[in-house]
């Protein structure tokens, strides 16, 4: 029986949770079956987790506070895709519950559970259920509902594994897509595993690691910190301010009038301030409605598009080892790829730091925050060109002494198009919009193997078969190249693009190449080069413009 969590016991907790994660890795990475080969859930929240316990290996929390505190900082740091960052905001609310704490009881410990789901939905702007935000959340209701005539930890805790696995179940008929391809949400089982594994510390079993991931995160001092902003610059006024709270005013219903009003919202409380940072053409608005909660104690606008060497974000510690590259010029870039070709491609470009990373390869915050710090420019443009990389690299943004400009690239094709878009005499909000907008026009055919048999959208697909992917949708699968070939042809003839790029991955061949040329040689009136990309996993990746 444990009626009181101590500093010690939340780090075996977090221990066994990260050994526990790591040895499913491979089961939550086949739950992504949609016939694309980016299993990497498992992988990332693994990951995320291992650099945890690194920086938890470094000291002995003498307080669940502190303990709680230094995984909340890993763990945002060295979050990995969407599944970690979510995991990151998960344990962030846990520790601003146990803030102050020198151990907990039940009901605590319940309510810091409830508290990190509510502050992972918060950060996530349009959550979607039948994930682990749903699995998560339930489970944390259900360790409230228990906490309320249980006074062991070890009992609540079981209460909220049972009720996650049935949740777990059912997340197949909450996410249409899930539905479609039969099987139940990774990042939400990954989570059980997590659970599981804290539950099985408190009862004093200790779950021994098969490998060592955490080898993969070199450890790096943690700097505290307590907003998050997503750095998406659209609208014109930087606006942030500190608020004295003068009234039992619901903050709550604060965030949803600034939320309306503008993007990139963060919003910090406490007994005392309400801190306030938003993008919005109406601060004169925002700050009339924050005046009904107390007096402001500190205000600061700054125009985005006219005042390029202010920085959005400020933070009082340094990241990294030593000081930031110090500024030699107004812009920087970083970009993530795979291949001796495309990272030739990104210089070319303009970009100061590559980081390798891309499908099953998900840089972590720490990886990109430390491009970001080594590029010596005022303004850093991130480019992800990866769905599951954009997440982390906004997680970057408060922890970096310079102004990050995350774009929001999803592809390879996007972040070239969207670096040749880049204007050095333009304002940094111009060059976003510029930006997402030739990404947007760009259509990315992507073509590799299955990694197992399965059936999605009426095709079967068989293991070992070419797939061919137009943005992300299946467009054919078939055993025969040619046939592949034909089809992306087909689809293209559709779009009449001016000009098409072929980056050649590992895995191709001269036959497949000269086929495929041949193929997209018959659209007319189109400019076709090709490039020796050398990227894992898709043999090719084709731009459409």
């Amino acid at each position: 029986m444990t009626q009181l969590l101590t500093g010690a016991q939340f780090k075996a907790m977090l221990i066994n949770a990260s050994a526990a994660i790591n040895n499913h890795q491979t089961e939550v990475n086949e739950l992504n079956v949609f016939p694309v080969p980016d299993g990497d859930t498992g992988i990332n929240m693994s990951l995320t987790m291992a650099y945890a316990v690194n920086k938890l290996s470094e000291e002995e929390p003498k307080t669940v506070a502190r303990a709680a505190e230094i995984s909340a900082n890993a763990l945002n740091r060295g979050s990995r895709g969407n599944s970690g960052v979510i995991l990151s905001l998960l344990f962030r609310g846990i520790a601003k519950k146990f803030k102050d704490l020198e151990a907990a009881n039940a009901k605590q410990f319940a309510e810091a559970m409830a508290e990190g789901v509510q502050a992972a939905y918060n950060a996530v702007m349009k959550p979607t259920e039948g994930t682990i935000l749903t699995v998560s959340r339930l489970a944390a209701d259900a360790a409230v509902a228990a906490a309320e005539t249980e006074t062991d930890i070890e009992t609540v805790l079981e209460h909220a594994l049972a009720e996650g696995e049935i949740a777990l179940a059912d997340t197949i008929n909450l996410n249409p897509v899930l539905k479609k391809a039969g099987v139940i949400d990774s990042g939400g089982k990954g989570y059980i595993y997590i659970l599981d594994g804290m539950l099985r510390a408190l009862r004093g079993e200790t779950i021994i690691a098969v490998a060592d991931d955490s080898a993969a995160n070199p450890s790096r001092d943690a700097a505290d910190f307590s907003d998050f902003d997503t750095g998406d610059i659209t609208f014109t006024y930087c606006t942030e301010f500190i608020v004295q709270r003068e009234n039992d005013k619901n903050p709550e219903l604060f965030r949803t009038f600034l939320d309306k009003l503008g993007d990139s919202l963060v919003l910090v409380d406490d007994d005392e301030i309400i801190k306030v940072h938003v993008h919005t053409n109406d601060p004169g608005v925002a700050i009339s409605e924050a005046l009904t909660y107390g007096s402001m104690l500190t205000v600061k606008i700054e125009n985005m598009r006219e005042q390029h060497t202010t920085k959005l974000v400020e933070h009082d510690a340094k990241a990294g080892n030593g000081s930031p590259a110090a500024p030699e010029k107004r812009y920087g870039a970083v970009a993530v790829c795979s291949g001796e070709g495309l990272e030739e491609v990104f210089r070319d470009l303009g970009a100061d730091r590559l980081i390798t990373g891309g499908q099953t390869m998900n840089p972590s915050t720490e990886d990109i925050l430390s491009a970001v710090e080594a590029t010596p420019a005022e303004v850093v443009f991130v480019y992800p060109n990866n769905k599951n990389i954009i997440m982390a690299a906004e997680q970057a943004v408060p922890l970096s002494s310079k102004h990050i400009v995350v774009v929001p690239t999803k592809s390879i094709p996007q972040g070239v198009a969207a670096m040749l878009a880049f204007d050095a005499d333009s304002e940094p909000g111009h060059n976003l919009e510029a930006a997402s907008t030739a990404a947007a026009n760009v259509r990315t055919v992507l073509i590799t193997h299955a990694a197992r048999d399965s059936t999605f959208d009426g095709y079967d697909i068989h293991e070992g078969e070419f797939l061919a992917l137009f943005n992300d949708s299946l467009l054919a699968s078939s055993a025969d190249f040619g046939a592949i070939a034909d089809a992306i042809t087909e689809k293209l003839t559709e779009r009449l693009p001016e000009f098409v790029t072929v980056f050649a991955g590992e895995g191709s061949d001269n036959a497949e190449a000269d086929a495929l040329a041949a193929k997209l040689g018959t659209l007319s009136g189109v400019e076709i080069t090709a490039i020796d990309g050398g990227q894992p996993v898709y043999r090719y990746v084709i731009s459409a413009e």
